[in-house]
């Protein structure tokens, strides 16, 4: 049963992920003026980020919903996501009020204050269900399964020798 369950957090959490990034990949400008608003990276790194984030969780998002290298995507979600949180609790504590830039976007909300609960709340069960991964990364209809079976007597080919005497 734990695989199942399994199965869906990877599911879920490499499904948001990708499609969070694919929807900023064709706007690049956007996505580096949502990491601008939030005025917590020194402007050098800004355009950096803001261009290779989007790939980033493409990348981590797609290997998380087939289930390749599942513990290593997984915690690099993790990251992701702690860095969101983040970001979105210093905004608000800052009483910045710019849209996430989750699904793209960014920029001012004069709604935002009373989205960042629930942005607060969506990141940190995405978090939690990242971390529960790197944990238990076995998970049902994985290609970990299949790339990384474990090898046993029963799949290694057994050659006898004949004693020629």
């Amino acid at each position: 049963m734990r695989e199942w369950g399994g199965l869906v957090v990877r599911v879920v959490s490499g499904a948001v992920l990708l499609v969070a990034g694919a929807v900023k990949l064709p706007d690049p400008g956007a996505s580096v003026r949502a990491v601008r608003a939030y005025d917590l990276l020194p402007e050098a790194v800004v355009p950096t980020v803001g261009y290779l984030l989007p790939v980033l969780e493409v990348v981590v998002g797609a290997l998380l919903v087939v289930g390749l290298l599942t513990r290593g995507a997984a915690a690099v979600a993790a990251l992701l996501y702690l860095a969101f949180v983040i970001g979105i609790a210093s905004a608000w504590a800052r009483g910045l009020t710019i849209d996430c830039g989750c699904f793209g976007g960014g920029g001012q909300d004069p709604d935002a204050a009373s989205k960042y609960p629930w942005e607060l709340a969506r990141d940190g069960v995405l978090l939690l269900a990242s971390l529960w991964l790197v944990r238990r990364p076995r998970t049902r209809l994985a290609l970990d399964n299949r790339v990384f079976a474990p090898i046993t007597l029963t799949t290694i080919p057994v050659v006898q020798h004949r004693n020629e005497s």
